[in-house]
């Protein structure tokens, strides 16, 4: 009983953690401030480059 009570509690703890690193580009391109997108490779918002 106090295995399956630590391994929920681990569970729990770590399931925030799973869930912010599995956020998509899209949703990272959608918090970049205006002027801004989302470079995948370098993992950031960088400034939108002007043609």
């Amino acid at each position: 009983m106090k295995t399956r009570l630590a391994a929920a509690a681990l569970a729990l703890m770590l399931a925030p953690g799973t869930l912010m690193a599995m956020c998509s580009a899209e949703e990272h391109a959608a918090s970049c401030k205006e002027g801004h997108v989302w470079d995948g490779a370098k993992g950031e918002c960088v400034a939108k480059p002007s043609s």
